[in-house]
């Protein structure tokens, strides 16, 4: 079953799974994760995976999610075997959903054979949520964006 945008989607009197819809987003949920997940699980302290961030000096040094690995894109080939070890995955982020850094150095690590999961809404989105943020001179907190997290709840979905 496919639709074009001009197929109403609610005309539709019969229910029937649509078995490349399920497997595309299925697929989707096996190699994304999301920052609220990856803040859950190190808060939770869950263990055999690497977080690893995949942008430049400048912008590590700009800031980043404590305890995260910085190894840019263009250094995984070379170095992930010294930085990641071979039984642990791997969660990537670049800057944000605008930028595809993170989908390329999860390619990169899916290359050599690493469990690896891209963190959909990067550094942009762990900051707007108002997560922690390492920098040079500390760890510190930035006031939640009204947009992309809810006051003083979860976003359960």
């Amino acid at each position: 079953m496919t639709h074009s945008m001009t197929d109403s989607m609610t005309n539709s009197t019969t229910k029937q799974i649509d078995q490349a819809a399920v497997a595309h987003f299925a697929g989707r949920l096996a190699y994304e994760t999301d920052v609220s997940d990856v803040a859950a699980d190190i808060g939770a302290g869950v263990t055999g995976w690497v977080l690893i961030d995949s942008r430049s000096q400048e912008s590590w040094d700009q800031g980043h999610v404590p305890g995260a690995v910085h190894l840019p894109t263009r250094e995984i080939a070379a170095r992930a075997a010294s930085v990641v070890p071979d039984d642990v995955a791997v969660v990537t982020y670049c800057w944000g959903p605008g930028c595809n850094g993170a989908t390329r150095a999860a390619l990169e690590f899916a290359k050599l054979g690493y469990p690896v999961k891209e963190m959909i809404g990067g550094f942009e989105y762990w900051v707007r949520e108002g997560l922690p943020v390492e920098t040079a001179d500390g760890i510190e907190r930035r006031l939640a964006d009204p947009l992309t997290a809810p006051r003083g709840v979860a976003c359960a979905c």
